[in-house]
């Protein structure tokens, strides 16, 4: 049988679990493209095991959906969508150009609309999808003031009208990544070396006055954008580099699947305790977040809340990513740095069957998750480089 990924009966993750099933074959597979291409077969002919319920295949090769258990609140993963799962699903492409549309208006504030001296691109090769999206919305931006304009009644003789007509993204491969290289799922002893060696830029592409906007899946550590890409799209010289991320702040760890195990790893992380230090309560917030971690531990109620949102409550996500901007700026940019992140409002109206957010907000689906992140405080607290789980 199989289970699937959105009963979330235990406190170790399970992905989706897709089938085929007709008079010769059933097959399961985590993702969906997997058993389209082996099967020929289109869209609606496979099925996801609803949450719950376990396929039962009987020696006789009858095949029974059977629920097993009350389903709980589908609570599947988001990231996973952004960042792992197989960009040719029908479902997961739609849902990654959404998280690409979405960010235009942040990014279109961050240039102040000065598209005509900004360069769009993005990190290879997960955040391509999202860079389409949001490409998209730039140009339905560009539409609707040129509409503006005409709707005016102007002389069509205006400079104005006919440079308008003219613009359009400036769309450049500006980072260029070893295909064979993975920095995310690298080991922690091996990452640091590896990723100055993972990316190359173009150059001669890039203006002194030109804005460089440039969407990646994720920033998780901060690790590859501090070692490598950043002093490589720094040697462009562009006037301002903007980071964009499809996914929030990623502020909390993972006990579901993907491996993401320690606070002090997360660049957000490091920045709410910067801010915090900037204010002058560092010790205070770290010190009380700590007294009740370890006063749950004693009283065996570590998995009722997650006592570390208390370290981000001050703070607006924007605060955070200045924050982390000016972390990733220390070692002498030449250029004005800016980090957007993806809202969690908007990935929610992104892949709105996937609501599993707990990497982004801390709202864990199992107590599992609280005693998790708790016990990961605690950790870093004692200065232990030790997993959570």
């Amino acid at each position: 049988s199989t289970l699937s990924s959105s009963s979330a009966a235990s406190d170790v993750y399970k992905r989706q679990a897709f089938y085929y099933n007709d008079d010769e074959i059933l097959v399961v597979a985590s993702e969906r493209p997997a058993i389209q291409t082996v099967f020929n077969l289109t869209f609606d002919k496979i099925k996801e095991v609803p949450p719950g319920h376990a396929i039962i295949n009987k020696k006789s090769g009858d095949v029974e959906i059977k629920e097993i258990i009350t389903p709980l609140e589908k609570r599947s993963c988001s990231f996973e969508r952004i960042y792992f799962s197989r960009g040719g699903d029908a479902e997961i492409y739609k849902e990654r150009k959404k998280l690409g549309r979405f960010l235009f208006p942040a990014v279109f504030d961050s240039i102040n609309g000065d598209i005509e001296n900004t360069v769009f691109s993005f990190i290879p090769n997960t955040a391509e999808t999202s860079f389409y999206g949001m490409i998209d919305a730039a140009q339905e931006h560009i539409k609707k003031m040129l509409l503006d304009l005409i709707a005016k009644k102007p002389d069509y003789k205006n400079k104005s009208l006919e440079e308008l007509i003219s613009l359009k993204p400036r769309i450049e491969k500006i980072a260029i990544k070893d295909a064979k290289l993975r920095t995310f799922i690298t080991e922690d002893s091996s990452r640091d070396d590896l990723v100055a060696h993972v990316y190359d830029v173009t150059y001669g592409v890039i203006r002194k006055t030109d804005n460089l906007v440039i969407i990646d899946d994720s920033i998780v550590r901060g690790t590859t954008l501090e070692k490598s890409i950043l002093r490589m799209l720094d040697r462009l010289n562009p006037k301002k580099i903007i980071i964009v991320s499809s996914a929030p702040q990623i502020r909390y760890p993972d006990c579901y699947g993907i491996d993401m195990a320690k606070l002090e790893d997360f660049i957000a992380f490091k920045a709410a305790i910067s801010l915090h230090e900037d204010g002058g309560n560092k010790k205070i917030i770290l010190d009380s977040i700590y007294n009740k971690c370890k006063n749950a531990v004693v009283n065996d109620i570590q998995e009722t809340e997650n006592f570390v949102k208390e370290l981000y409550k001050p703070f607006t996500p924007n605060q955070i990513s200045d924050k982390i901007a000016d972390l990733l700026s220390r070692n002498g940019l030449k250029s004005d740095l800016k980090i957007i992140y993806q809202s969690i409002e908007n990935l929610h109206k992104s892949c709105p069957s996937h609501l599993g957010d707990w990497y982004f907000s801390g709202n864990y689906p199992t107590p599992g998750g609280n005693r998790v992140v708790n016990k990961a405080f605690i950790n870093f607290y004692e200065g232990k480089s030790l997993r959570a789980y």
